[in-house]
C-alpha cells in the first residue's frame, strides 16, 4: 500500500539517534516526527533569513525622493 506522504531516508550516526530517538519518547511521538519538526522549523527558519536579506536590500535601494506618495497614488 503507497504511503500517504512521501518518505525519506537518511543515516545518522548513533550519537544523533540516540538524542532523536529520546527526544521522540519525551515528547510522545516518532523519530519520524521529530525530524519532520526538526526540518520544517529550519526551512521556516531560512525562509525567514532569505525576507530579512531580501527586505535590507530594499532598504538600502530605498530613495524617498524616488518614492510614490500616498496622495499622488490614491487620489
Amino acid at each position: 500500500m503507497p504511503a500517504k506522504n512521501p518518505r525519506i531516508s537518511a543515516v545518522v550516526d548513533l550519537g544523533l539517534w540516540k538524542w532523536l530517538r529520546s527526544k521522540a519518547r519525551h515528547e510522545g511521538i516518532s523519530v519520524s516526527l521529530v525530524v519532520r519538526d526538526i526540518l520544517m522549523r529550519v526551512r521556516e527558519e531560512e525562509e525567514e533569513q532569505y525576507w530579512a536579506a531580501a527586505g535590507e536590500e530594499r532598504l538600502d535601494g530605498f530613495s524617498r525622493d524616488d518614492a510614490l506618495r500616498h496622495e499622488d497614488v490614491w487620489d
